[in-house]
């Protein structure tokens, strides 16, 4: 991605609190599948849904999941939103079935006990693998509420629906208010929800028990780190001044932030 088109995204971010990048994906992530695989059923609940199927933890189940995260046409816009320090907080499927209502509003990061506003720490993305409308469930947003408290869930608010085409992708500050739309058609939307956080900011899904160190061991270096076996600021997540990946790797070079100093 070109410098001056990731910037023009990180500023929609900062000013709206989400942003829509186009023709993003490449076909074979666009095309990939897993319900029928996992044979995945909706969580029954009122966030999750009830003809909702959600399918977590991808990365374990290796390509194409492995490419998303590193992904170079939104990587980058996330780097700019956080750091280049971030984390990946989770990694999974959403299919909204015909027929399901509106997810509640929400925030990312209302269960995080920080007064708002403040600094981006959860940047969360929709990859579409269908085309999103107002009338298939496309996320609605509700512009500019990055910059405010977080809102009472379920509240009644003035929204709209973030509609792309099939290939593109939603990224947005995890303080923004916004919801899974209600599917009022007669086929599926699909997206990946691929969920970001800052370095020093618990993850969404444990990736270091959720993922085997064989499985890791054959991910880049880049992924190793996403998924936190690298050390924030050369400080946190240190194993007795050491990475982590070098602890999986059996090598490698790393200056803690004293040694820094």
């Amino acid at each position: 991605m070109k410098q001056d088109i990731r910037d023009g995204h990180v500023a929609r971010v900062a000013r709206d609190g989400f942003t829509i990048v186009e023709d993003a994906i490449e076909p074979a992530l666009v095309d990939a599948r897993l319900e029928r695989e996992r044979d995945a059923k909706p969580a029954m609940n009122g966030f999750e849904g009830h003809k909702t199927v959600r399918i977590y933890n991808l990365l374990a189940f290796g390509a194409p999941f492995a490419s998303v995260p590193v992904h170079e046409n939104v990587l980058p816009v996330i780097e700019g939103v956080l750091d280049a320090g971030c984390l990946i907080s989770s990694l999974s499927s959403i299919t909204i079935d015909p027929g399901e209502t509106a997810q509640p509003i929400h925030a990312d990061d209302m269960v995080i006990p920080l007064e708002k506003p403040h600094r981006p720490i959860v940047c969360n993305s929709m990859w579409a693998l269908t085309d999103f409308t107002d009338e298939n469930g496309a996320t609605r947003l509700v512009p500019g509420s990055h910059k405010k408290p977080s809102p009472d869930y379920g509240g009644t608010y003035e929204t709209i629906p973030g509609a792309m085409k099939k290939g593109s992708v939603l990224i947005w500050d995890g303080s923004l208010w916004h919801g899974g739309g209600a599917n009022r058609t007669n086929t599926r939307r699909t997206g990946i929800a691929m969920n970001y956080c800052a370095g020093f900011i618990r993850q969404q899904e444990n990736q270091q028990l959720g993922l085997s160190p064989a499985l890791v061991k054959l991910f880049s270096p880049r992924l190793q780190e996403l998924v936190g076996y690298g050390v924030y600021q050369g400080l946190i997540g240190h194993i007795d001044k050491k990475s982590p990946a070098q602890l999986l790797n059996g090598g490698g070079e790393f200056q803690s932030i004293w040694n820094r100093t």
